[in-house]
């Protein structure tokens, strides 16, 4: 029996031994990949069709975010409110989502009702008709969307920053406008789906307590589709990034605004580079989590804001490193001014071992945390499957956390924390 009379000893979590479980693999008769993670105590489920059709394929712009968003919006054996209504009544929820080179369909379910939903997202997937009215809603509503957005300074300000690094035609960099919306056609619409959805690279992701039969239920849905491997290449489809010459902007979006959103870039690389797993660590050091120099210089001592982080860019090609705040008016120069301070602290000054560990603690806890339930567990892993690194990389991402000196975090501070290298933006 313990001695409640004494505490229990503390542990960092930096000394935690994180085991990342397993997922299998299952490979359906057309080529296209299944991960599954039967793992839970709740009879709820996950799924995610993952397909290569996000803003890298389309060749208008908004047209790889309609198409994904009104899949759901009729069949030809169902009309939306039909869709809706079946996912509703069996307390379901399906979410859409599109990104830079993947969009997404995913289903959360009660497991016990999964082979009623399966049918219906084939149908999304193999015959969606996308009706003339249910696109004038969508455009009149994105619209509206966008005219209530463009108000806001900080939805500007994230438009136009990634436009500076990679060019307003990347698709890292674009963003759509009005004439964009209006400019899109069904026929637009049925083309990119029929190439990227109906005949698309796709992959699935499945975790939570799966059935028996889920396998063999996929295989019967969706294993003679004409669906491809995802990890197919695609020839010809290829991206210059053309970055701004002019390094500094400011823009005044309301005259009378009392609020900058401020935003600082840079080029880096993406996880493939061997800086970048260092450079995560050097990143929660500046601005990565409450304790950060950052929040600790720019909210803390001098009240300028509610909150300033820095992160690195979740892209697949090519990443950046983002400093990003809201700050009165007033005070948004200050604030930029005492920002490159802490890049230079970070460049001329080594970390103590205190800071460091307390980081250290921070980033292995996230993970620690990113791996509480199968929901996570399968997020974890899907990052690392579209992003074409293995299991290795995750161990060996903690190894890095756990053994990057002050002196490695210094020599990287120097090679990208250098103020001429960041496009610099405020709006107002």
């Amino acid at each position: 029996m313990p001695n409640r009379t004494i505490a229990p000893p503390i542990i960092d979590a930096v000394d935690f031994e994180l085991v990342l479980p397993r997922c299998d693999h299952h490979v359906l008769s057309n080529g296209v990949e299944i991960y599954h993670l039967n793992m839970g105590s709740e009879d709820t489920l996950q799924l995610n069709w993952v397909f290569y059709a996000g803003a890298w394929y389309e060749k208008k712009k908004a047209l790889a975010a309609s198409t994904n968003f009104l899949m759901k919006n009729g069949t030809s054996g169902r009309t939306a409110f039909e869709i809706n209504e079946h996912f509703d009544y069996y307390g379901a929820y399906v979410n859409r989502s599109c990104y830079s080179e993947t969009s997404e369909i995913t289903l959360h379910c009660l497991n016990k009702h999964v082979h009623a939903l399966i049918p219906v997202i084939a149908e999304m997937i193999t015959d969606a008709t996308f009706p003339e009215e249910e696109l004038a809603i969508y455009k009149q509503n994105s619209l509206q969307r966008l005219k209530v957005n463009l108000q806001k300074g900080e939805f500007v300000a994230g438009r136009l920053i990634d436009s500076y690094l990679f060019g307003d035609k990347h698709p890292y960099g674009k963003y759509n406008n009005a004439e964009d919306y209006e400019a899109l056609t069904r026929e637009d619409l049925v083309a990119f789906y029929d190439e990227y959805y109906r005949k698309g690279r796709c992959v699935i992701f499945a975790a939570g307590k799966l059935p028996a039969d889920l396998i063999p239920t996929l295989e019967q849905y969706f294993g003679t589709l004409p669906l491809r491997n995802h990890r197919e290449t695609i020839v010809g489809i290829e991206h210059k990034i053309e970055p701004a010459v002019q390094k500094k902007y400011r823009v005044i979006n309301d005259e009378n605004g009392v609020q900058a959103a401020i935003r600082l870039l840079r080029p880096f690389p993406n996880r493939h580079h061997p800086d970048f797993q260092k450079a995560q660590v050097l990143n929660n050091v500046l601005g990565g989590f409450f304790g950060s120099r950052l929040m600790g210089n720019i909210r803390e001592d001098k009240g300028y804001t509610y909150g300033i982080y820095s992160y690195l860019l979740n892209f697949v090609h090519e990443s950046g490193w983002m400093i990003t705040t809201e700050a009165g008016r007033d005070v948004a120069e200050d604030t930029i001014k005492e920002v490159y301070n802490e890049l230079a602290l970070l460049r001329e000054e080594p970390i103590d071992d205190e800071e460091l560990m307390m980081t250290r603690n921070f980033i292995i806890g996230t993970v620690l945390g990113d791996l509480d339930g199968p929901f996570q567990v399968i997020g974890r892993w899907k990052n690392m499957i579209l992003s074409g690194v293995d299991e290795a990389y995750f161990y060996q991402s903690l190894q890095t956390v756990r053994s990057v000196t002050a002196a490695e975090l210094q020599d990287l501070a120097n090679k990208y924390l250098q103020p001429d290298d960041f496009y610099e933006l405020v709006v107002i």
